[in-house]
């Protein structure tokens, strides 16, 4: 048993669901939504107020712990965490916040930390993320999450760019912070999340152990800042996308109560990377501002059985994971599983197959419904509980936005003309949308094109307000739910003495939905070199230089690239090659 403070984490055999059951749901099983009667009526519903003055953790996950005490809340745990080695761990709002409050001393106390400090995050799907996270909202600090998958460069951009002054890892990733740590002249404090000691950090067991239960929430603005994701995008570093207290803490009701329509009684599973958005979306805000439980699988890689078995195992109620997973769950023989449970899927991340929601839907009954948003936003769309579902759409505009379909100059385009997503933010810019790329103004102002902020995707709307997705306007590659700036790529590529140039894109893979392609100028010397091996050593060599989800699947040697008049690598023309678009 590993305890942290009075309250313990629970680690016990799990005995109490039956494995798996010898059964095939036949027919379909229609979803009925919970907290509204149809699309026309979350738009009548949706009429957020947003405070002077608001914190999450107060105003949110207090209260539902103050429901516990009281008996007005149904007894589901807020947050329900499993492994592969059979261990649990299951808090009640109160529980978790006995724990985060004595973490939030931590952070004030032995930190020193002050309110809008940064927090650097990289943490597996260990219950120590949601701790992190809630201790950040109750000491006011600004919690910048990050994937386990970073490498020191990655992570040494993120500490210098950000200005952190406490980063917080596990054992794996702190000699990678060794590493940079002398080059970030604002890091102040390590914590390691680990059992054993390491020279140089403060152990997070040992601080929170130590430190006192009693902590008073600071008081936040709406507006203040919350969080920092950093996103890539096709030229420079990757953007530092900030959100404030109300932009994901109270804009992320759009997500729990309406597309995910969760209650009190249901248990949410999202398979998201901690070091996401979606994560921040389904994760932490969504489902607990509905008072549902966050329901966690930690597996060190994504496995189908195991995702199949737990689906079966336990009563979740509610499914979220990327296109990619459902890709390689529907390649299972789903028959011998039971999916008694599960009453609402959804996707996100990226667009899904309609052969791979048919196939889903035959073995379980139920439909996949598609959402689309971005780190900047909330929901942008998506298809709600009751609405048809068109194969290949991803729904109609959700109510925390009015999007369009505009042209370069933000004009709106008639119904069936392909051109840029937009949302709408004049006369009033949603409070749900991102607050700035911080640090940098230059990119801020390029995603606002007249009244409209634009996503980077085209699509089109349809005569029925579905929005069709058609690509992105950028060269980000969208891979198995991972953003991938092409620019990362090739600066990595670059700096191996065999590549004279390079050009990074999408190519279609069955699996992934898209792969990074990376089209190679060898210099002189690598020419007559066996061209697989060298393949081979390019891709090594990349997955040690930056994250390895980053990695050109394919590459392909070219004598030229081809350019614009003023030297411009012309990547569209790559893409369509690859994409067989003329």
């Amino acid at each position: 048993m590993r305890a942290i403070g009075k309250v313990s984490f629970q680690l016990k055999a799990l005995s109490i669901f039956p494995s798996k059951f010898k059964c095939q749901i036949r027919g379909h099983r229609v979803s009925r939504p919970q907290n509204f009667t149809g699309y026309e009526s979350i738009k009548q519903q949706y009429s957020p107020q947003i405070p002077e003055y608001f914190n999450f953790a107060k105003d949110v996950l207090d209260v539902w712990a103050e429901k516990e005490k009281k008996g007005e809340k149904a007894s589901n745990p807020a947050f329900w965490w499993v492994n592969d080695r059979k261990q649990e761990v299951r808090w009640s709002f109160e529980e978790l916040g006995f724990h985060s409050r004595r973490l939030a001393n931590v952070l004030s106390g032995a930190c020193g930390l002050n309110q809008q400090d940064r927090v650097f995050l990289v943490l597996p799907r260990v219950p120590e993320w949601w701790l992190v996270n809630v201790a950040c909202l109750r000491t006011g600090t600004v919690l910048l999450p990050g994937t386990s998958q970073l490498t020191a460069r990655d992570i040494l951009h993120r500490l210098q760019t950000s200005g952190a002054r406490c980063v917080i890892t596990d054992e794996s990733l702190a000699p990678l912070l060794d590493a940079v740590a002398s080059q970030c002249s604002s890091l102040q404090h390590k914590i390691l999340v680990s059992p054993t000691k390491r020279e140089g950090w403060k152990n997070f067991g040992d601080l929170v152990r130590n430190a006192s239960s009693d902590h008073e929430c600071v008081e936040t603005r709406s507006d203040d800042p919350m969080t920092i994701f950093f996103t890539s995008g096709t030229t420079g570093s990757p953007k530092m996308t900030q959100h404030s207290h109300s932009s994901y803490g109270i804009g992320l009701t759009v997500n729990g109560r309406y597309w995910l329509d969760l209650t009190e009684r249901d248990v949410l599973w999202n398979t998201s990377d901690t070091g996401w958005a979606k994560s921040a979306w389904s994760s932490v805000f969504a489902p607990w501002i509905q008072g549902a439980c966050v329901f966690i699988h930690h597996m060190p890689r994504f496995d189908s059985h195991t995702v199949l078995e737990t689906l079966s195992s336990y009563p979740i109620s509610t499914f979220c994971t990327a296109p990619t997973a459902y890709r390689m769950l529907v390649q299972e023989d789903m028959s011998s599983y039971n999916f008694s449970n599960l009453q609402h899927c959804l996707c996100a991340g990226e667009p899904i197959n309609p052969e791979v929601m048919g196939k889903w839907r035959d073995a379980t009954g139920l439909d996949i419904y598609e959402g689309y948003g971005q780190t900047e936003t909330v929901l942008i769309a998506g298809t709600f509980k009751g609405m048809k579902i068109k194969a290949g759409a991803f729904g109609k505009a959700s109510p925390a936005y009015d999007v369009q379909v505009v042209d370069e100059a933000g004009n709106v385009l008639p119904r069936g003309v392909e051109g840029n997503l937009g949302i709408r933010v004049k006369p009033h810019k949603p409070f749900s949308l991102f607050t700035e790329y911080t640090g940098d103004p230059e990119r801020t102002a390029e995603c606002y094109v007249g009244d409209f902020y634009l996503t980077g995707d085209r699509g089109v709307m349809d005569e029925d307000d579905y929005l069709w997705f058609v690509g992105r306007a950028d060269d980000v590659i969208l891979s198995a739910g991972y953003r991938i700036g092409p620019f990362e790529v090739e600066n990595a590529l670059i700096e191996h003495q065999a590549v004279a140039e390079s050009a990074v894109v999408s190519s279609p893979d069955p699996i992934r939905g898209e792969v990074v392609k990376a089209f190679v100028v060898l210099t002189a010397e690598y020419k007559s070199q066996d061209q697989d091996q060298l393949k081979k050593e390019l891709q090594t060599y990349v997955k040690k230089v930056t994250a390895p989800y980053k990695y050109p699947r394919k590459i392909e040697f070219v004598e030229q690239l081809p350019k614009t008049v003023s030297g411009k690598i012309r990547r569209v023309k790559l893409r369509n090659k690859e994409w067989g678009r003329s």
